[in-house]
């Protein structure tokens, strides 16, 4: 089967916060050397953020280091943390609550935001488009492309298949997306 490809220097498969961020610091350290990087970050949802559902506490210290004026960007952090409550539960009708010096520190989230994972997304995919990221959602990557026993790239999945994989009037054959790196960040 003939399929179109694009070979870029890093491909990272999954636009969630990972894939995202390591995308953005790519860019930002070969601005930094002066020279060219080409990086493509595929993304299954129809848009960026799409399909992250979750809510979070979030840390914002790793956000500080890549970029440090997030609040000038009007990165989707808004709602700070001011307390925390732990119970320990005794039963369907009881519990009690920890004294916070009994509370592990790493349960402590003073100066830490609670956001939507989706907005942050979308954020960071805008970032990442500002220092040329090419974003391609609505690309899963379903095969990966090995080379001498080397992972050289991945081929997106086809469009336009029937129930039983079959194509119809609509087919087109997925891309092969090659890079000298490919890094996956797709989740767990």
């Amino acid at each position: 089967m003939q399929r179109e490809s694009m070979e870029v220097d890093v491909v990272i498969v999954g636009g969630g916060p990972a894939g995202l961020s390591t995308a953005c610091r790519l860019l930002q350290m070969a601005k930094e050397a002066e020279t060219e990087l080409s990086v493509c970050v595929l993304e299954k949802g129809s848009e960026v953020g799409a399909h992250i559902l979750s809510g979070a506490v979030f840390e914002p210290s790793a956000l500080n280091e890549l970029f440090p004026d997030w609040h000038a960007r009007k990165a989707p952090l808004h709602t700070k943390v001011t307390d925390d409550r732990v119970y320990h539960l005794i039963s369907a009708q009881k519990k009690l609550k920890l004294p916070n010096f009994l509370v592990p520190k790493s349960l402590h989230n003073q100066g830490n935001y609670i956001i939507s994972l989706a907005n942050l997304c979308r954020w960071l995919g805008e970032q990442a488009a500002c220092l040329d990221v090419q974003l391609l959602p609505g690309f899963a990557a379903a095969e990966i492309i090995y080379e001498q026993q080397q992972i050289k790239g991945v081929i997106t999945r086809d469009q336009g298949l029937d129930k039983c994989s079959k194509p119809k009037t609509n087919f087109n054959p997925g891309y092969q997306l090659l890079g000298k790196y490919v890094i996956f960040a797709e989740g767990c």
